[in-house]
């Protein structure tokens, strides 16, 4: 299945419910590039090896090129997200119910923006479009528990192994420095810490960001009404689809950032600079380790919790507790609310337009 860029803006003004679900999902990839993308770069900033504006250009730059390169050496994580839900039969109603599920994340992502609280996108996507996907069908059925079942592996690799791996890389930092000169150390690690958090940005591009382009790619493949030949092996992402979400998530991670880089690194955690590169390594591994193997994960996730491990290998007393049950309620709200809000705009939606 192919579509052209061209037949994509014939599309847009023939479908007007297409047009406004493109800009749904175009809002949404701008909030998570402010305040998902800001989490790969909060540790070079809290322990000054880059400026804020710096690093934030530089997350920018990494987000785009993480999408634009990493799409076309696996695109699993977006055909994860594509396959997860079922709309109904009905390709004109299941737009209108995927646009419910977008209104539904950015609602609770603008809200997690305005107060500085480090929200997971990843995770609002996924319940946004499966409480709508619940609302439009009323059925169990409508969602596919072998996609979805790795939205709890994706948890586990966020919890277990990005807690975990900081915490090991930053022992075996101390141990192979430990007779190092500090000056000298800190020297390596200013370096080494710009790299990791490059690192992570650039596998934010690729992990979030396709997220979002599947989701565009559903509704662009709905409004051609071609649901019902579309396979894992037929589907296809198109570069002008892959340029525009790279450039969209580019455009949002250079607007926003600050807010979520206090509350992030500034607020939860003190590092020093091999600390900060502990945290970034282990953030790269887990994300680039879930890309490769189609789960989603939370960047979010991933990045708080390597930072609590690395914290916690030096000292438990390392670690802000208030912060960390704030990022912790954060999380657990974000399932159940923002998938409340996607299947109460899916049944309204549903009632009026059917």
């Amino acid at each position: 299945m192919t579509i052209g860029f061209t037949d994509f803006i014939n599309m847009l003004f023939t479908n007007p419910v297409l047009a406004v679900l493109v800009v749904l999902i175009l809002g949404d990839i701008i909030i998570n590039g402010a305040t998902d993308a800001p989490n790969a770069i909060a540790t070079t900033v809290s322990t000054r090896c880059m400026s804020a504006d710096a690093a934030i250009l530089m997350a920018a730059v990494m987000n785009f090129l993480g999408l634009l390169i990493m799409t076309f050496i696996t695109s699993k994580v977006a055909n994860t997200i594509f396959f997860m839900v079922d709309f109904g039969d009905d390709p004109a109603l299941a737009l209108i119910g995927v646009a419910a599920g977008m209104v539904a994340i950015i609602l609770w992502g603008g809200v997690a923006w305005y107060f500085g609280i480090p929200t997971s996108e990843s995770h609002a996507l996924i319940a946004g479009i499966t409480g709508a996907a619940f609302g439009l069908t009323g059925s169990f059925d409508a969602v596919n528990m072998n996609e979805w079942i790795k939205v709890i592996y994706g948890l586990v690799i966020s919890s277990v192994l990005g807690f975990g791996f900081g915490f090991i890389v930053a022992k075996t930092i101390r141990v192979a420095f430990r007779n190092v000169h500090r000056r000298t150390a800190d020297k390596v690690f200013s370096f080494a810490q710009i790299g990791g958090a490059a690192g992570v940005a650039f596998m934010h591009g690729a992990q979030d960001g396709q997220k979002f382009m599947s989701i565009m790619m559903l509704g662009v493949t709905l409004g051609a009404t071609q649901m019902a030949g579309v396979t894992l092996e037929t589907l296809t992402y198109p570069f002008w689809l892959v340029l525009i979400c790279s450039l969209t998530m580019c455009f949002g991670t250079g607007m926003g950032g600050k807010r979520i880089i206090k509350k992030v690194a500034m607020e939860m955690v003190s590092f020093e600079k091999y600390e900060g590169f502990a945290a970034s390594l282990a953030g790269t591994v887990c994300i680039g380790l879930a890309v490769m193997t189609g789960i989603p994960v939370s960047t979010t996730q991933v990045s708080g919790t390597a930072m609590m491990g690395v914290a916690t290998a030096k000292s438990i007393k390392g670690l802000r507790l208030d912060a960390v049950l704030d990022l912790v309620l954060t999380w657990v709200l974000t399932f159940p609310g923002c998938g409340l809000i996607g299947y109460v705009f899916a049944v309204v939606a549903k009632n009026l337009f059917s």
